[in-house]
């Protein structure tokens, strides 16, 4: 499922990113907006950009924090996906994939843009993130 760009300006930010981000970070948005399509709860999803990164937020119901993604500055071969450092969204990721997924501190979930997305987990990630104010 893919979905068309609303945003001309995150439309030229997803144009600008090489192609290994490019296409690792579509294939992220395509999971953020499937999985809330499948969560009642969260509403329609509103993409813009905050700090120059393609961002997820729950305008309507309020029910989730946002999440942004992005490559790595400087590393185009290397993602992430980002959520408020001062939440307790990534210590929860942690406890749920210690091994599985790789972080960067209290702020995101990193990935290599080359390597296969590990769908489920990203999945369950970005459904606690569009639901953290109804959990936390």
């Amino acid at each position: 499922m893919d979905h068309t760009f609303d945003d001309p300006k995150v439309a030229a930010v997803f144009a600008a990113y090489s192609e290994p981000a490019a296409r690792a970070l579509r294939a992220l948005r395509s999971l953020i907006f499937e999985t809330a399509t499948g969560l009642e709860a969260v509403g329609e999803i509103e993409e813009g950009l905050r700090w120059g990164q393609p961002s997820y937020l729950t305008p309507h119901t309020k029910s989730g924090s946002t999440i942004r993604i992005d490559r790595i500055k400087g590393a185009d071969d290397h993602c992430a996906l980002y959520v408020h450092c001062q939440t307790r969204l990534v210590d929860t990721f942690k406890q749920h994939y210690p091994d599985t997924l790789t972080y960067d501190g209290n702020r995101a979930v990193l990935f290599d843009a080359d390597a296969p997305l590990p769908k489920a987990e990203h999945r369950h990630c970005i459904a606690l993130a569009l639901t953290y104010h109804r959990w936390k």
